[in-house]
């Protein structure tokens, strides 16, 4: 059996509220990391509220992807609860040596720059790191870990001191070459390492893609990201 599948422009769709709801529950369902876990979602304005309870941080986490994946979609309030099941409960002392063997063994993180500190299963990072994508992958190592109930990043971005101008100059080379459909209409500008992005973007993921693309260029410690989502331009 073959199936064809065509692809309709985000822009030609009107994604009423009660659309986009039906659309998150389904993607949930779809999503085998939520595992059939009851979610409520009410949407307003394009703005998609999930609330109930996940026994882990990491389908926290998915269940937020998962409602950014959908058209019309501009913002996401994730107010689940993370309770852990009884097997899964760890202590802090556990949970921090577990945290520290994770950023060791990831090859892509610097982990001798970054510490930790557990509460009540809540991690915060400190730390400095020369990239934005060292910082996104340290988070991305803890965030999946047993005991894990919440996330706080706090490592900072000290990039080598480069001009403004080479800078710009690079993240354009890279919107150019690796998300050029998405960043046209994206205006950037760098200031003492921040990254001002403004203009307008038809999804989540198109969005993403830039940010992406930016995390990987040196000389940025922030990115001031006024990107709007509008899936109707």
């Amino acid at each position: 059996m073959t199936t064809q599948y065509r692809d309709h422009p985000a822009h030609h769709e009107v994604h009423t509220d009660d659309h986009i709801r039906r659309d998150v529950l389904a993607e949930l369902a779809w999503d085998s990391r939520m595992s059939g876990t009851p979610i409520a979602v009410a949407v307003e304005h394009g703005i998609v509220t999930l609330t109930g309870t996940v026994d882990s941080y990491a389908k926290k986490h998915a269940a937020q992807e998962a409602a950014h994946r959908i058209g019309g979609v501009t913002d996401v309030a994730n107010d689940l609860d993370v309770q852990l099941p009884r097997e899964h409960v760890r202590s802090d002392t556990d949970v921090a040596r577990a945290v520290r063997h994770a950023l060791q063994w990831d090859v892509l993180v610097p982990d001798s720059r970054i510490e930790s500190t557990v509460t009540a299963g809540f991690v915060t990072l400190d730390g400095t790191v020369d990239l934005l994508r060292e910082r996104e992958d340290a988070a991305a190592a803890v965030r999946q870990l047993t005991g894990v109930r919440g996330l706080l990043n706090r490592i900072t971005v000290s990039p080598p001191k480069i001009t403004a101008e080479d800078v710009c100059r690079t993240i354009e080379e890279v919107l150019a070459r690796r998300a050029q459909r998405e960043a046209s209409g994206i205006d950037v500008k760098v200031r003492d390492g921040v990254v001002s992005l403004t203009g307008r973007v038809r999804s989540w993921a198109e969005r993403q893609a830039i940010l992406g693309a930016i995390g990987h260029a040196r000389g940025i410690c922030a990115v001031d990201n006024q990107i709007r989502i509008d899936p109707y331009d």
